[in-house]
């Protein structure tokens, strides 16, 4: 980062308790795709564009998955919406553009005709039977069954465990989803990730989305786990 010329001392400390205190803490360790993925979600969630563009660089140094950061950008499309997406779409393509790396991501497994009922599907896998004919409930239910679910979870490149640990963290780091928070962590639980794996996640991602929201998500684990 250029600020290391001009804030020395705040970088110093920025840069040993995020990149060698947090990770190096071994009871909430993660596997470094994993981490990395968690925190370029929670950088889209919290429109961190500049500190995206600076992880991303360092994650693909370390060998991370590039389809995989493609496909979370895709999918946080149906959390923050396209008007805040675009910029790390278009930031994603120039880095890719700029190391020779392919822009490809992963592929559809849905068409125009079936991608309602395999996206009500995979709300069944994640969430339960109950959500088998939700979408009929109201035009935003059948909205979010076909888009969000039927175009983005069920493609490949990030499977649906994967997918479930994004949109927590885009949800987190956004703050005011605490409601959706709290399902989506029973979700994640649905899905195999356990409240010790979505609090290592938390806390991962705390230096880039601050302690309050931090907290509110712990919060939100705690409040899944007891329902």
């Amino acid at each position: 980062m250029s600020t290391v010329k001009t804030d020395a001392q705040f970088m110093e400390r920025f840069e040993n308790f995020a990149f060698k205190e947090v990770v190096e803490e071994e009871s909430v360790a993660l596997e470094t795709n994993t981490r990395y993925l968690a925190i370029l979600a929670s950088l889209v969630g919290s429109q961190g564009l500049d500190a995206y563009k600076f992880i991303l660089n360092k994650a693909l140094d370390e060998g991370m998955d590039p389809i995989m950061v493609k496909e979370m950008v895709y999918q946080s499309i149906d959390y923050v919406g396209m008007s805040r997406m675009w910029s790390f779409l278009a930031a994603t393509n120039e880095i890719y553009q700029e190391r020779n790396i392919s822009l490809d991501a992963g592929e559809a497994t849905t068409t125009m005709f079936d991608r309602l009922e395999k996206g009500a599907q995979a709300q069944v896998e994640i969430f339960g039977e109950h959500m088998k004919e939700a979408w009929k409930t109201s035009v935003v239910n059948r909205w979010l069954a076909a888009n969000c679910f039927g175009d983005y979870y069920t493609r490949t490149g990030l499977d649906l465990a994967q997918r479930e640990m994004i949109t927590f963290c885009f949800l987190m780091a956004q703050g005011g989803c605490e409601p959706q928070l709290i399902a989506h962590s029973k979700g994640n639980m649905n899905m195999g990730n356990d409240a010790e794996f979505l609090k290592k996640v938390v806390h991962q991602c705390l230096p880039y989305i601050g302690y309050p929201r931090s907290l509110n998500a712990l919060n939100a684990i705690d409040k899944a786990q007891e329902a």
